[in-house]
Formats: structure tokens, sequence, C-alpha cells
């Protein structure tokens, strides 16, 4: 059950409401987790939402974004956040095994998306402060410094989230993953 107010969407007025209006015209719906934070903060939302959008335009590619988002969530222990990435992954692309794999940090046949997954469990792991090896590592991959801190950016975007679903306790609205 979730532990922060979150509104009807037909009650939502203002700046709320414009944004609902907006996200349910792009994807068909408003996910909990965004109605959650649009209900108490909406300059919140929008930042959030301009997050993703500067992350789509951004060096990496879809499914890089999402094997960022599912390490991430994965040692988060979101589970909202996993579910909404599985589905996501999948869409861009990612096969079960590989979003499985991902997850789990285990190699997917990919090598330099396990190189990216890779990186992106050491720096959840070890709070940011990464050994250059891990940095080496990735650009080996061969990830360019851009890709690097566009993941950072990507990172920064779904702790965001992870943190308001695991203090919420956001009830899933996407099917749950493995």
């Amino acid at each position: 059950m979730s532990r922060l107010h979150t509104i009807a969407l037909p009650d939502a007025t203002g700046h709320a409401a414009q944004l609902f209006t907006a996200i349910k015209g792009a994807i068909g719906m408003v996910p909990n987790a965004y109605a959650t934070v649009g209900s108490n903060s909406p300059v919140a939302l929008e930042a959030a939402l301009n997050l993703d959008g500067a992350l789509k335009k951004s060096s990496l590619g879809a499914k890089e974004i999402e094997i960022i988002k599912l390490a991430i969530s994965e040692d988060a222990g979101c589970d909202y956040c996993l579910a909404a990435h599985t589905l996501m992954g999948s869409k861009a692309g990612l096969s079960r095994p590989a979003i499985l794999a991902v997850r789990k940090g285990e190699a997917s046949g990919d090598q330099r998306a396990d190189a990216l997954a890779t990186f992106a469990h050491t720096l959840a792991r070890s709070s940011g402060t990464v050994p250059a090896e891990a940095v080496a590592a990735v650009q080996a991959a061969g990830y360019s410094d851009a890709q690097i801190v566009d993941t950072l950016l990507a990172i920064a975007s779904i702790t965001f989230t992870n943190l308001v679903n695991r203090v919420n306790d956001t009830v899933l609205d996407f099917p749950a993953a493995d």
C-alpha cells in the first residue's frame, strides 16, 4: 500500500493535470510512480520527465538506457522500477534472457552490453566511488567519455524513481518482474 498521498487523476488541477494529460497522451496511461510524484510535487515530476527527455537525446541508445536502469533498479531492490524497465527493456529490444543477465550481473553474450551493466552495478554498489579499472573496462568495451557521462545521467534519473518508489511502496501497475 502506498505511503504518500496520491490524488485521483480526474481530481488533478493546474500543472499536475497538464503533466498527467501529457503523459497519458504519450504512453496511454499515467504510471502510479508518476501519479505519486506529480500529486506531491509537479515540479519534481516535470524535472524527472525532462531528465528522461534529455536521455533520449543522449549518446546512449534505448537498449543501453534500459540496461543501466535495470542494473541500478536491481541493486536498489526497487520492484516497481524492475517491473517498468523489464517491460521497457523488452520494448527496446532486450530479450528476456538478456534482461535477467543484466539484473543478475551475469554474461548475456553481448560483451559491450555486459561491460555497461557491470559498470552500472559497480557504480551502484560503490556509491559512485569506482576504481580506475571500472572506467577503463567500460572504455575498453567501446564506450566514449560522453557515453560514460550519459550513463551517469541515466543513473541519476533511475535513482530518483527508485527512491520515490521505495519510500512510497508504490503499487505495481506493470507486470511484475521475475
